[in-house]
């Protein structure tokens, strides 16, 4: 009866929290206050940034990777921020889907100082908290892939990740990480890495001038970033054959390594396409 009641409270918050001065509203309510306890000021352990470009063709298989990948980091203390972008002027703007932050697991010092009703309320609405951000991941992802397709001809990559890179930089969390899902592959007015529809060997001195030359280069904080789907079109996922010579690739990394070296973030893996580690 008590999980049913606690259910039932939540839903009727709207499950939606309050929005901190600080940050972006949090769509999981306090199992604190929920309690009936103080609420700490703690700041997340971890914070998950997950950016899916509209524009890349994902398949079944990469788009359950992303999901996969996350899915270990949505637990007690930590926090979650899911981003769709693609380009400026075609009404695909970069847009926030979700931010959840779960509350953290109480210490034993602290489970001993609490009455038997109130931790039976807490721990039951961290349970509660640790499904609802699954679901919440699991639909602003839907969301982000609904709105894929080829419809889009231009792709902001730069301005869209140096415009998340501020939100991540702003988070309080102890550590910070990045998931990328894009193909990487520029093609605005500011540089395009296409020639003929398909990828072209960039100069990496040459894009990283003008990423200078038009103040594109973001601040990640030190985030630690990954990348998915690195060089992916469409006619890799129509399963056409399409080859991607391994200069072409190393030119394409080489580059975003200086962004992001030059962007205060530290990328770990550029999955080209699929990441081939998991992220801990």
């Amino acid at each position: 009866m008590m999980l049913r009641n606690l259910t039932v409270a939540l839903l009727l918050s709207g499950v939606a929290g309050v929005a901190s001065a600080a940050g972006p509203a949090n769509a999981l309510s306090s199992c604190f206050t929920f309690a009936k306890l103080p609420v700490p000021t703690t700041a997340p352990a971890i914070e998950v940034f997950v950016m899916v470009d509209q524009t890349t063709p994902f398949n079944a298989d990469l788009k359950q990777s992303i999901a996969d990948h996350i899915k270990p980091l949505l637990v007690s203390g930590n926090a979650l921020s899911i981003y769709a972008f693609s380009a400026y002027t075609q009404g695909h703007y970069t847009n926030e889907l979700v931010h959840a932050e779960l509350d953290p697991a109480l210490e034993p010092a602290t489970r001993n100082d609490i009455g038997k009703t109130a931790l039976a309320r807490y721990d039951q609405c961290e349970a509660y908290q640790v499904r609802t951000v699954q679901t919440l991941a699991g639909n602003a992802l839907r969301q982000a892939f609904h709105g894929d397709g080829n419809e889009i001809s231009k792709s902001d990559v730069l301005a869209s990740i140096q415009d998340v890179s501020r939100q991540v930089k702003a988070s309080s969390a102890q550590r910070k990480i990045v998931l990328i899902a894009s193909d990487m592959l520029e093609n605005s007015s500011i540089s395009s890495f296409y020639a003929k529809r398909v990828v072209r060997k960039i100069n990496p001195d040459q894009e990283t001038k003008r990423v200078a030359d038009n103040n594109l280069t973001g601040d990640f904080g030190g985030a630690e970033i990954y990348v998915l789907g690195a060089g992916l079109i469409v006619e890799d996922t129509a399963a056409k054959g399409v080859y991607r010579d391994p200069q072409t690739m190393r030119a394409l990394q080489q580059f975003w390594q200086r962004y992001f070296d030059g962007s205060h973030g530290k990328l770990v893996e550029f999955g080209a396409p699929a990441l081939l580690s998991a992220i801990h």
